[in-house]
């Protein structure tokens, strides 16, 4: 959270500082039933700023000041990523680079490439492919003053991949207490009826919490 009391939202129009679509949808799902309008950065025709940040926050910052400096609204941005403890927290806050192709992000290759490293540590058996989602939402102003909201979502590595819903990850990463991966479930499953269960939607929960419900 930022120092002091928290900074409250003065207008209704947040621009999303992604051009992820799947990142996007949820977002605007969470913020539109609260009267917001939701801008992408992509209308704005932003580009995309090298995420130089090695915490989830720093490269969330990044995202969300510079399309709050670029229009002068506030604007929400997401980082987040998969933290397995086997391979010392990687891939972390390099998540999307280890799908990177140069011609696109191919997912199923990272997948491949971290269970390569798992069976690498003989991390075969679920005490030993523990993890977790991690999610930084922030909320940036134009005069650089920030609010984050950090989600996490702990769970096993499980292999083959299941499910074909979400994105990322998701099919290999089974949330501690239920039999189906992120990649099995639906968003209204994953944003949780009485609780949320994504690391999105717990991030954003908090950012309910603090920012919308007295908007």
């Amino acid at each position: 959270m930022g120092a002091g009391l928290m900074r409250m939202l003065d207008g209704k129009t947040i621009v999303v500082a992604s051009h992820n679509k799947g990142k996007l949808a949820e977002i605007e799902g969470l913020i539109g039933p609260f009267g917001l309008e939701a801008k992408s950065a992509a209308q704005y025709g932003l580009p995309e700023p090298e995420e130089t940040g090695t915490t989830f926050e720093q490269n969330a910052y990044i995202k969300a000041f510079a399309a709050a400096d670029a229009t002068g609204l506030p604007a929400l941005s997401d980082d987040s990523g998969l933290v397995v403890d086997a391979l010392g927290g990687a891939p972390g806050v390099y998540t999307a680079d280890w799908a990177e192709t140069g011609q696109g992000r191919d997912f199923a290759m990272a997948m491949r490439k971290v269970e390569h490293l798992l069976q690498e540590e003989r991390a075969t058996t679920p005490g030993k492919r523990t993890g977790r989602f991690v999610s930084v939402l922030c909320l940036a102003w134009p005069d650089g003053h920030a609010e984050y909201f950090r989600g996490e979502v702990e769970g096993t590595l499980v292999w083959p991949p299941r499910g074909e819903k979400g994105f990322g990850f998701d099919p290999v990463f089974l949330p501690d207490g239920f039999e189906q991966t992120f990649g099995e479930m639906s968003v209204e499953e994953k944003q949780g009826i009485d609780a949320p269960l994504s690391h999105r939607a717990r991030a954003f929960d908090l950012f309910r919490r603090a920012m919308l419900d007295k908007v």
